[in-house]
């Protein structure tokens, strides 16, 4: 049988693949993090029927060997809660151990938010480096080793943090161009771009929801740059 990698909507229920949608209607399980988030996905599109099964962290190691008994029977489905599964996810556990097993692993393209948060940004994007979510701890000294790249880098981060985080790119790296991207593909999607000091300004006032996506480069002080990372 074959484990299906298939990315959902960051946002918009729309944005999904015609391929996607038949992948969901035709495998017997569908592996997700949040079974009420992917059964909202399902009923849009009405597909119904279908067994799920939660695999999240940090629990994923407990439902890995029955998850790998029925890859042996049935065609089963990845999906994360938004994206592209195996991206900060315990999803790519099960993809590596269905590849040791010799069961047959086919990844579907789709949304992934950082991704499009690198094309919105108008920084270069022809070489990039995505963090995942900067550590808790010896956030001021893991940033300074990015200190000399010289192409774009993508993270992800919270409200809570973002103005400590903007302190320290403006200690570390100077006043650079910095994006913000958040809600991408919703109601209220919206991208804030500047010069770090301008968002800290603007941040002051400005209270911000959700997961956050920052894109800078630490070559570019305006988007007038000719800086283009080739």
């Amino acid at each position: 049988m074959k484990l299906y990698v298939v990315p959902t909507p960051i946002g918009n229920l729309k944005d999904i693949t015609l391929r996607a949608i038949e992948v969901l209607s035709k495998a017997e399980c569908i592996i997700c993090e949040d079974t009420r988030k992917t059964n909202i996905l399902l009923s849009h599109y009405n597909i119904k029927g279908k067994k799920l099964i939660p695999y999240f962290a940090p629990k994923e190691e407990k439902k890995l060997p029955y998850i790998l008994n029925l890859l042996k029977k049935h065609d089963c489905a990845l999906v994360s809660d938004s994206g592209m599964p195996a991206i900060l996810d315990p999803g790519y556990k099960l993809i590596k151990k269905a590849i040791e097993k010799k069961i047959p692993v086919e990844v579907l393209p789709g949304p992934s938010a950082f991704l499009t948060s690198i094309v919105g940004s108008g920084l270069p994007c022809f070489r990039f480096l995505f963090l995942g979510f900067l550590p808790k701890k010896g956030l001021e000294n893991f940033l300074k080793k990015y200190k000399d790249f010289d192409f774009t880098i993508v993270f992800y981060e919270s409200p809570k943090r973002i103005l400590k985080v903007l302190n320290l790119i403006d200690e570390i790296f100077g006043n650079v161009y910095f994006v913000i991207a958040r809600e991408i593909s919703k109601i209220h999607e919206e991208y804030l771009r500047g010069n770090v000091k301008d968002l800290l300004k603007m941040l002051k006032e400005k209270k911000l929801k959700g997961e956050l996506t920052c894109v800078f480069n630490p070559k570019f002080y305006s988007l007038n740059s000719n800086n283009l990372c080739m």
